[in-house]
């Protein structure tokens, strides 16, 4: 079911979309929008970190590819921050009571990486109707503390996990509006091509080294289709451009190992300065908000915070600040290069679970 929070997401990113044609005009009620790629200055895309920001004119090409690095460190939930001896000592292990299982969580994640290398590639059906297909190739390390003893506070040593693979293929189509200029839908699915039955080894606090299925945020895909749906609207006055984008995804059903990860919402708006005809800098702003885990997968168990399908999910909000470079002339020609930073400004994390510190990005386009 989707709750109160992913509805007032929705409920908010509406209620953006109808004030931004009045936002967009000027004091005689004009204005200039524009959601088209033939738009060829360096803002004629979004930040880098918006997906299927623009339609293409019929028989257009784009191709790109994005790497985006996350970096995780530090546990909290909801709002308040947790050390490491706090949960080793004091958060109850679900699966206390089952063979080997202490009573509180004992191994305890410190930090996360995860890079994911995305493919995409864009093609002008019609000057309304543009598809869309993006392949991810995710690289996930995490690194975990395990303590030992009756009272749980003696370290007993630390293990990383690694998983490394194809994630979850969307394919779409962007859907301009007939009568309002900059304004498009997204209709996409993705596909569960990524593994969910990814595994590793532990040090487990009995100090054994044991082979397991690793929890949820180390698998690669969801398992299940899920409908992403969006809305996109953009315009610009003069050298200034900016624009807003609602996203959703929906899991349709449970997967394979009898679980599906939480819907999840997103909102994001931007605005954007051209220092020239091929340089932009921007600023993006980025409220989200994803459910837990519904059932669980009974080969993942362990007294780890990540073994939980209730601590997942939550409401975060991120600043970002990027640039856009165009080349004109030359062999490059046509080519777009694009970088973007963000930081978070809020987290209310479905805890104990690892908050995030920092997004980067980085991106390749290239139209034809």
């Amino acid at each position: 079911m989707i709750n109160t929070r992913f509805f007032a997401v929705l409920l908010l990113s509406g209620a953006t979309f109808l004030s931004l044609p009045v936002m967009a005009s000027n004091g005689h009620g004009e204005h200039r929008t524009d959601g088209h790629a033939h738009d060829h200055r360096a803002s004629g895309h979004a930040p880098i970190g918006v997906m299927g920001d623009h339609v293409h004119k019929k028989g257009e090409w784009m191709i790109s590819y994005r790497l985006m690095r996350m970096g995780m460190e530090g546990s909290r939930d909801g709002e308040r921050e947790l050390s490491e001896v706090d949960i080793a000592t004091t958060v109850p292990n679900r699966f206390f009571g089952s063979p080997m299982q202490p009573p509180t969580l004992r191994i305890v994640p410190q930090r996360m990486t995860m890079d994911m290398h995305m493919v995409g590639a864009m093609f002008g059906l019609t000057d309304r109707v543009t598809l869309l297909a993006m392949a991810p190739y995710l690289v996930k390390d995490m690194d975990h503390l395990t303590f030992s003893g009756p009272s749980g506070v003696d370290t007993l040593g630390s293990f990383t996990t690694r998983s490394e693979g194809l994630g979850d293929v969307t394919i779409g189509v962007l859907i301009a509006s007939a009568d309002r200029p900059g304004l498009h839908w997204n209709a996409s699915i993705s596909l569960p091509t990524g593994s969910i039955d990814e595994s590793g080894v532990i040090l487990t606090p009995a100090n054994t080294r044991l082979r397991v299925r690793l929890p949820y945020a180390m698998q690669l895909g969801s398992g299940t289709v899920d409908l992403k749906p969006g809305l996109t609207y953009r315009t610009r006055a003069n050298r200034v451009s900016w624009g807003v984008q609602a996203n959703a995804t929906i899991r349709l059903g449970e997967n394979s190992e009898g679980y599906r990860l939480g819907n999840r919402a997103d909102v994001t708006g931007w605005i954007a300065y051209d220092w020239s005809p091929d340089l932009s800098t921007s600023l993006r702003a980025r409220l989200s908000h994803q459910q837990s885990i519904d059932g669980r997968d009974v080969n993942i168990a362990g007294p780890v915070q990540t073994a939980d399908p209730d601590n997942y999910g939550g409401t975060t909000a991120a600043l970002a600040i990027g640039t856009n470079y165009r080349f004109s002339r030359g062999p490059l020609a046509g080519t777009r290069l694009a970088f973007e930073a963000a930081l978070p400004s809020y987290q209310d994390l479905h805890g104990p679970q690892l908050e995030t510190d920092w997004t980067l990005t980085a991106g390749w386009q290239y139209a034809f």
